[in-house]
């Protein structure tokens, strides 16, 4: 751990008894980190082995895919007062951000059964509602882009959890909507930094970096986290590198867009997102324009983002990416209407459980396809 992030530590105020669970925490993960993801060609590998090695599912090839699930919420907080009471729990009456992150690796060992070997978790969360913003503060970052380090202490929980799994974590860094709270380009640029030392720090390989979810959606503040300029970004982080090894790195495109030239380009894996998409040829029709954009070349194409559901018809937005050879990522919140906790994963509060319909659909399907035939 380096010496910047403990003073840090001290200089945040953070209470003595979670400075030195962090402290111990990081120091236990370096000392202990085991799961590795690599990339070559278009399959990813974890400890030098292609993931679902040598499954074959209807026909399709999975072997070097990385099925996923969106979980942005694993370390979620909110700072504005006025709005924190609307993510109480049931049984409590109280909103407990240690709770939510405790049940979320509780979680993960049944996720991991199911054949998941992927999910996104977001330092700025993501709508906590499934869709909006409406003035919570949601981010592990202050105005200057430094460190909130009770969100970092929650983060590395997760991350030694996920390499204990062999487990893959795809660590989006900003929000639309969150994004405004840093001041100005240079938090953004520090905040990065920070983020990737941090990262550096703790040992763990097991992460794919995903600089902003949706990078162009019209809501984010800053021009460097728009389409036009996030490869700047997606290049700081590769060159950023210690003892030969650097962070593969890569940033998403809203619902049904394909991602431009300048970003497929500098990117080590491209991620779409299945949003809108109802029609689950389109998903297919997504991942041949997107091999066509200038700047391809053989990477994984991977969805980590897709609300759509239908596990139990033979064509939907899942099926159609593997038939396609892209990885997949579910998308799950609370729809209109419902107000069951147990539905939804990025609906705040969580229950991270496989405990609706909707999660065991998803989840059953994802057990036949990685176990093969």
């Amino acid at each position: 751990m380096g010496m910047r992030h403990v003073r840090s530590l001290i200089e945040s105020g953070i209470p003595l008894p979670l400075f030195f669970i962090v402290v111990f925490s990081l120091v236990i993960g370096n000392l202990s980190a085991q799961t590795v993801v690599e990339i070559r060609g278009e399959k990813f590998y974890i400890n030098g082995e292609p993931t679902y090695k040598g499954r074959i599912w209807n026909g399709r090839q999975i072997e070097g895919l990385l099925f996923n699930a969106r979980m942005v919420q694993g370390i979620f907080d909110d700072l504005n007062p006025k709005t924190r009471e609307l993510w109480k729990y049931p049984d409590t009456g109280q909103w407990d951000p240690d709770r939510n992150t405790d049940e979320f690796v509780a979680a993960m060992p049944e996720w991991r059964e199911h054949g998941l070997l992927g999910f996104t978790l977001n330092l700025q969360g993501g709508s906590p509602t499934g869709y909006g913003n409406k003035g919570w503060k949601n981010s592990a970052f202050d105005e200057n882009g430094d460190l909130r380090q009770a969100y970092f202490g929650r983060l590395v929980r997760i991350l030694t959890q996920a390499d204990r799994l062999r487990m893959v974590v795809i660590l989006g860094i900003f929000y639309f909507g969150q994004d405004e709270l840093l001041a100005n380009e240079h938090a953004v640029i520090n905040a990065v930094d920070q983020t990737v030392d941090w990262l550096f720090d703790t040992g763990h390989r097991n992460i794919l970096v995903e600089i902003n979810n949706e990078c162009d959606v019209p809501s984010y503040d800053h021009e460097i986290l728009k389409p036009s300029r996030v490869d700047e970004l997606i290049r700081r982080v590769k060159n950023n590198q210690r003892h030969g090894y650097r962070f593969l790195v890569g940033t998403s495109f809203k619902g049904k867009s394909i991602p431009s030239s300048n970003v497929v380009r500098t990117s080590d894996f491209v991620l779409l997102h299945g949003n809108g998409v109802d029609d689950p040829a389109m998903i297919k029709e997504m991942v041949v324009q997107t091999r066509h954009v200038e700047g391809f070349r053989p990477m994984p194409v991977l969805f980590n983002e897709d609300d759509h559901f239908d596990f139990d018809k033979p064509e939907n937005n899942f099926v159609a990416a593997v038939n396609s050879y892209a990885s997949w990522g579910f998308f799950d919140y609370r729809l209109k209407g419902e107000t069951d906790v147990r539905q939804g994963y990025q609906s705040v509060p969580v229950d991270w459980r496989i405990s609706s319909d909707r999660k065991r659909g998803f989840f059953q399907l994802l057990s036949q396809i990685t176990r093969g035939n």
